[in-house]
C-alpha cells in the first residue's frame, strides 16, 4: 500500500497495512521549530533554515528528508493567512517585544528574550460599541484573495504523484476561537447573552468569509485535496468552555452551514474537524453535521477515555491524534512511560481502522528529540495490523 491508498482505507473505517502517521498536515498536527532543530540534529541530518506553516505558533513544515524518514503518510497545504503571510516583514519594535497587526487587525506580541511563540496582546473590537454597524464596518480580510492559493494545485499533484495523502488547512481559527481573538475572551463569552443579535451577526460574518476562502480555494483544488480541515476549541480540560444547548443555539446553524458548502464544493472530500479538551457531549452534533474526522482525540481530559469513544463512536467519525499527550508523557516522561502509553493507545484505537496516528496537538520545543523518536519507535513496532 501507499501513503495516500493507507490513508483512504482507514478513513473508510477498514483496516490497512498499518496505522498512518500524520505529521504536519495541519497547523494542530506539527511540530515547532525548538523541537524540530533538535530532531534533526539528534538524527545526525544538517541544520535547516525554518520553513513556516504558522509563525505564530512557530510550528514549521518539516524537510522532505523528515517525511521520508519518519514515513510519513499525509501532506499538507497551507494557504497564505493572517498566520503566515509577511509576519516577519510587518514587524514593529515594541521595547521587549515584536509586535505584529495581522489582516484581521489583532494584535501579536513575540518576545525578544526567550521567545517560543507569538502571544495576543489585542483584540480590534473589544472596547468599542458593539453595534451592528461597527462590525459590518470592520475592515475585515479578502478571504477570496487568489494569491491565498498560488502554488498549491501544482505542490497537490506532485504529492499525489508520490502516493501521499493531501490535506488542506484553512483561512483561520474556528467560529468561537475567532470571537474571542476579535471581541477578547470575557466579551466573548457574554456577548451571545448580552447583544445576541450582533453576536450573531459577527459568528455569521465569520462564517461567510470562511465559505468564501473555501469557495475560491476549492473551485481550483476540490479533485487534488482529500481531506479539508477546519478548528474550533470548545473544550476545557474538565468540561466545555460554553454549555453543549450553547453551542448548538449559537454556533451549531453556522458551523452546518460552512461544513455544507466546503462538501458542495469538494464532494469526495473527507473534513477535518480540531477541538481540544473535553467535547464528548458534542460528537453527536459534529458527526450529525458531516465532520467525518475527529481531532486531536484529547485523552487526559475528563470523559475523552479512548476506549469509550472507540467504542462509541468509532463507527461514525475516524480519530487522528490521541495517540500520545502531548501535557506530560511526551516532553517528560521516559521511554518506557511513552512506549506504555502508546501502545496502549493502539491497541483501543486502531482496530478496524479510522485512526490515524497524531500526538495530541503540536509537539512542543521542551519535547526531547529521544521522545519522538520513543514515540515513533512504537508506532513502527506495534502499528500493524
Amino acid at each position: 500500500m501507499n501513503s495516500r491508498e493507507r490513508m483512504l482505507k482507514t478513513l473508510l473505517h477498514q483496516e490497512p497495512d498499518r496505522v498512518p502517521y500524520d505529521l504536519a498536515s495541519t497547523q494542530v498536527t506539527g511540530i515547532t521549530n525548538g523541537a524540530y532543530q533538535k530532531l534533526i540534529s539528534h538524527l545526525g541530518m544538517e541544520k535547516e533554515e525554518p520553513r513556516w506553516l504558522d509563525i505564530i505558533q512557530q510550528v514549521v513544515i518539516p524537510s522532505e528528508k523528515i517525511f521520508t524518514r519518519l514515513k510519513v503518510d499525509t501532506r499538507g497545504l497551507y494557504p497564505l493567512t493572517s498566520h503566515n503571510w509577511d509576519v516577519y516583514e510587518k514587524l514593529e519594535d515594541a521595547g521587549k517585544n515584536w509586535s505584529y497587526k495581522d489582516e484581521w487587525g489583532m494584535i501579536h506580541h513575540f518576545p525578544k528574550e526567550n521567545g517560543q511563540w507569538f502571544n495576543l496582546v489585542d483584540n480590534p473590537l473589544k472596547t468599542v460599541d458593539f453595534t451592528s454597524e461597527i462590525i459590518q464596518s470592520h475592515n475585515w480580510p479578502d478571504a477570496a484573495d487568489h494569491r491565498r492559493i498560488a502554488g498549491l494545485r501544482d505542490k497537490a499533484l506532485e504529492y499525489r504523484k508520490q502516493g501521499k495523502l493531501v490535506v488542506i488547512k484553512g483561512l483561520c481559527a474556528g467560529l468561537f476561537e475567532m470571537t474571542q481573538r476579535i471581541r477578547g475572551m470575557e466579551n466573548a463569552m457574554l456577548d451571545p447573552f448580552l447583544y445576541p443579535g450582533e453576536s450573531d451577526l459577527l459568528i455569521g460574518i465569520i462564517t461567510d468569509l470562511k465559505i468564501a476562502f473555501w469557495k475560491m480555494a476549492l473551485k481550483e483544488l476540490h479533485d487534488v485535496v482529500d481531506v479539508v480541515s477546519e478548528a474550533d476549541d470548545y473544550g476545557s480540560q474538565e468540561s466545555q468552555l460554553i454549555a453543549p444547548d450553547q453551542f448548538r443555539t449559537v454556533f451549531k446553524p453556522h458551523l452546518k452551514r460552512l461544513i455544507k458548502e466546503i462538501k458542495k464544493a469538494a464532494p469526495e472530500a473527507f473534513i477535518f474537524f480540531h477541538s481540544c479538551g473535553n467535547i464528548r457531549p458534542i460528537i453527536p452534533d459534529f458527526i450529525e453535521i458531516g465532520v467525518d474526522i475527529l481531532n486531536p482525540v484529547h485523552i487526559t481530559a475528563n470523559d475523552m477515555d479512548p476506549k469509550q469513544l472507540k467504542k462509541d463512536f468509532g463507527n461514525d467519525i475516524t480519530f487522528w491524534g490521541g495517540g500520545i499527550e502531548t501535557q506530560e508523557i511526551l516532553p517528560f516522561g521516559t521511554p518506557g512511560q511513552i512506549k506504555d502509553q502508546v501502545k496502549k493507545n493502539l491497541d483501543v484505537l486502531a482496530p478496524g481502522g479510522g485512526f490515524v496516528f497524531n500526538t495530541v496537538h503540536n509537539i512542543q520545543s521542551e519535547v526531547p528529540p529521544e521522545n519522538i523518536m520513543a514515540m515513533w519507535n512504537t508506532l513502527e513496532e506495534f502499528g500493524t495490523y
